[in-house]
């Protein structure tokens, strides 16, 4: 039976509700009538910047010639003995490898384009191995180039909008407030301090938020964020709770695990740590952006702990605790009877820069390796001072040899007269490494150092010479990081294997220079003392920017890692090792140690 209504009229009031509904049913809210009440929340904006070229790489060979396809490329390639190599058109990416005596397999390097954020090029490990008859397989997994950007928008008292910025990878904002402003859908924040000033546009319609980001020279498109949907601002999510300890879980990566009651720790510390990380709230001010906490004992890893995003597969920048794998690496070379001591002159192992130098003295004749390792060259560099010749900001693309700017910085005392932190003398290392063991010195890390430790899915950063920059930088898994400071306290082994002889790491590790304000120094191992209670525990580290350490405590069997993301924040993240390091980690570590058998290994 047909209705007495006409279908095609409404009620008033019908109508009135299906006016009010529509936007709704048709997925598109209604415009606040305020925009600026409309910005006011948590926004969220994730990308990853590149590499494109990534995934399954296959090599092959016929009668005529070698041909490679990655990613949708198709192009030649070539064999040069039994060097392996091709580049992509316009540098997307290139291949470095060996084909194996067997041929078998094609292991080298992938180098990327560079980073966005870093500007710099890494080369990172790849291997392929054979199908059948002349064709090789294998993917190619470069570092990505992530930046999450999170904005967070209060409304004050005064009805004016502030907000402020949490950026995980770099630490873009950091201690900034920015004032808010929004009109005809042109959105302004301006810092209360400085100049920084971010600009874009605001569709209250859509939702969507777009701010325009001029250091990386592209745009951000955000959304609106609940808790669970912004992994990046928030210690973990979703929220947990109570923390409680879990033992770490195994994998082939050589790490033995253990609980903490197995190793002699007090659970109860380490519980009240880890709380107070996941209680840490996103606000305003500057707070400890702490991103993992690992901690072995015993030669057994016994906490791994991850926060903002970050777990145990993502590689961490290790900045200037990557620093410490020179001496490592020099050790190693010196160990296989490499052509010079760490007493040769500097000088005297470039031969191709003489008469080249225009600040040749005395005292730079004097310059040895030991003062590359101990930053006491004398050379006028100083990376806490912008003004310095050798400050690091100053190695860029103008400058063709970074080895040759460095040994040609002028003297400003004699060589180990005092030490003064410059990382371009460590990466002068790369250059005594590379002449005296005729290898690339990727090759060579891999060879000596990421075999022997078996660590996976690093990065290894590149100067513009396509050379590997040891000044800081690597990306690395923090359970691979970890594994050098146990090196270090096994006596340069392994899990069994030696990789470096046992006298070098004491000397590394012994003072050889003081570091204002009176911070002793060894082979790019920081050198501590810290309290706990009645006690003094001696501590060495490898450290970088933003909070990345590698602790090593002899006396307590102990070895702890930071990752953070801190940057160019030091009084915040300083407080890992003086504050939460002895107030937590070593009170909770009993002070018992098993015996070691004279190479390092345990029994």
């Amino acid at each position: 039976m047909a209705s007495h209504r006409d279908s095609t009229s409404l009620a008033p009031s019908t109508l009135w509700l299906l006016l009010a509904w529509l936007p709704w049913l048709t997925g598109a809210a209604p415009a606040p009538a305020d925009p600026a009440q409309a910005l006011v929340g948590t926004w969220g904006s994730e990308r990853v910047l590149g590499p494109e070229v990534r995934g399954e790489l296959t090599l092959t060979r016929d009668a005529h010639a070698w041909r490679a396809r990655i990613a949708g490329f198709d192009v030649p390639a070539r064999l040069e003995g039994n060097a392996v190599s091709f580049i992509l058109p316009g540098g997307q990416g290139e291949l470095r490898g060996t084909l194996s005596d067997d041929g078998q397999r094609i292991s080298g390097h992938w180098i990327q384009p560079r980073v966005r954020t870093s500007g710099m090029k890494f080369a990172t490990p790849v291997e392929l191995r054979a199908l059948r008859a002349n064709i090789w397989r294998g993917d190619v997994a470069p570092l990505e180039d992530r930046f999450s950007l999170y904005l967070v928008i209060q409304k004050q008292a005064d009805g004016t909008l502030s907000a402020f910025i949490r950026n995980p990878e770099r630490n873009f904002g950091n201690r900034l407030l920015f004032r808010v402003s929004v009109q005809d859908g042109l959105v302004q924040l301006v810092a209360t301090r400085g100049t920084t000033r971010l600009e874009g546009r605001f569709d209250a319609q859509a939702r969507r938020l777009s701010l325009f980001y001029p250091p990386l020279d592209a745009t951000f498109d955000f959304t609106p964020r609940e808790r669970d949907q912004a992994v990046g601002l928030h210690p973990r999510i979703p929220a947990t709770g109570a923390y409680v300890y879990e033992k770490p879980i195994a994998e082939e990566d050589g790490w033995t695990t253990a609980s903490l009651d197995d190793v002699g720790m007090d659970v109860q510390p380490l519980r009240e740590l880890v709380q107070r990380i996941l209680d840490q709230q996103p606000g305003p001010d500057a707070a400890p952006a702490i991103q993992g906490l690992l901690v072995a004992r015993h030669g057994k890893l016994v906490l791994e702990e991850y926060f903002q995003g970050f777990d145990k597969e993502r590689p961490h920048d290790l900045r200037s605790a990557s620093k410490t794998h020179a001496p490592l690496l020099m050790g190693i070379a010196l160990d296989q009877g490499a052509p010079f001591t760490v007493d040769t002159p500097v000088v005297s192992l470039f031969p191709e820069y003489r008469g080249k130098l225009a600040h040749l003295d005395a005292r730079k004749r004097k310059l040895t390796v030991e003062h590359l390792m101990t930053m006491s060259t004398g050379l006028a560099c100083d990376d806490d001072d912008e003004a310095s010749p050798g400050n690091e900001e100053r190695l860029d693309d103008t400058v063709p040899d970074w080895y040759k700017y460095t040994l040609d910085l002028p003297m400003t005392r004699a060589p180990g007269e005092k030490g003064v932190y410059c990382s371009a003398n460590i990466n002068l290392l790369g250059g005594v490494l590379r002449k005296a063991t005729r290898t690339w010195i990727p090759e060579f890390f891999t060879r000596y150092v990421a075999e022997p430790l078996q660590l996976r899915g690093y990065h290894l950063d590149l100067m513009p010479s396509g050379e590997q920059y040891l000044g800081g930088g690597i990306f690395m898994r923090p359970r691979d990081a970890l594994k050098l400071g146990q090196l270090y306290l096994s006596g340069g082994v392994w899990n069994g294997r030696r990789v470096v002889s046992q006298r070098w790491v004491e000397r590394s590790t012994a003072l050889h220079a003081t570091m204002e304000p009176g911070r002793t120094y060894g082979y790019a191992w920081w050198r501590h003392e810290l309290r706990v209670g009645d006690r003094v525990y001696s501590q060495y580290e490898a450290s970088g920017n933003g909070g990345q350490l590698v602790m090593v405590v002899p006396e307590l069997d102990l070895v702890v890692m930071f990752t953070a993301g801190n940057y160019n924040h030091v009084a915040l993240w300083r407080k890992f090792r003086e504050e939460l390091l002895p107030q937590f980690i070593l009170r909770a570590a009993r002070p018992t140690s098993p015996s070691r058998s004279p190479d390092g290994t345990r029994p």
